[in-house]
């Protein structure tokens, strides 16, 4: 089994989502009493989250390059970035290490390619819902990104920084969320893109009647697919 490397602690919340979706996983592959080779650098979502709203990615890519190299130098085969945001600055971080670096988007562009869909509504922060790094990521698979208006994006990403980051899981939020996506899916929107490692803490496949595309619950298996030697992500 190879192991698996996670940048993590943006949010714990999700991180916590991603340990236990990898280790039940291969649990349940190989059964008994089997679990993941895991490391993870968990970093200090506040100095991040600052950094984001000050805009400087050049710092960000410093410090996530730096956790890459740790990861390797401590054993990690492959390493997640455990955020969509982050993955602005994915090019950067996979060429700071020797060892494949497995992009969320691609993960969840596969998916999407597979269910036959080319239009899908994309949820997160404001960053990756309005920065190109992302939507251009899906559409070089032939996917096209619809995303919510000005006044939508606010209220999400207000609720992922200020709700689900920290814990809280709001019926309300849930009803906004669902509300959002139903109007994008009248807009043509075919399924639904989670693009947001926590917004799984809020909506599930359940609760809507579009296909649900979770990012956080693809990176985590394709990572289980690359530690047991299935279909490793370029």
């Amino acid at each position: 089994m190879k192991s698996i490397g996670l940048i993590g602690g943006m949010s714990w919340e999700s991180s916590t989502l991603y340990y236990q979706i990898i280790n039940r996983e291969v649990a349940r592959r190989l059964g008994g009493l089997h679990s993941a080779r895991f490391i993870m650098n968990s970093l200090d979502f506040a100095n991040i989250a600052a950094m984001q709203r000050a805009g400087d990615w050049d710092g960000m890519t410093g410090i996530l390059a730096t956790a890459a190299r740790g990861l390797e130098a401590n054993g990690a085969d492959c390493i997640l970035i455990g955020t969509n945001t982050m993955h602005k600055v994915a090019p950067e971080v996979a060429a700071a290490v020797n060892v494949p670096l497995l992009h969320i988007a691609d993960v969840t562009a596969e998916a999407i390619v597979r269910s036959g869909i080319d239009r899908v509504a994309l949820l997160g922060t404001c960053f990756t819902m309005e920065q190109p790094f992302y939507r251009e990521r899906l559409a070089a698979r032939g996917i096209e990104c619809l995303i919510p208006d000005e006044s939508q994006r606010k209220e999400i990403h207000r609720v992922i920084f200020e709700e689900l980051c920290r814990g809280e899981i709001l019926d309300s939020s849930r009803r906004t969320f669902l509300q959002i996506i139903d109007e994008l899916a009248a807009q043509g929107a075919a399924g639904v893109v989670l693009g947001c490692t926590e917004i799984p803490l809020l909506i599930g496949a359940g609760d809507t009647s579009l296909p649900v595309f979770d990012t956080t619950e693809l990176h985590a298996l394709a990572a289980v697919d690359f530690a047991l030697g299935h279909a490793a992500i370029n």
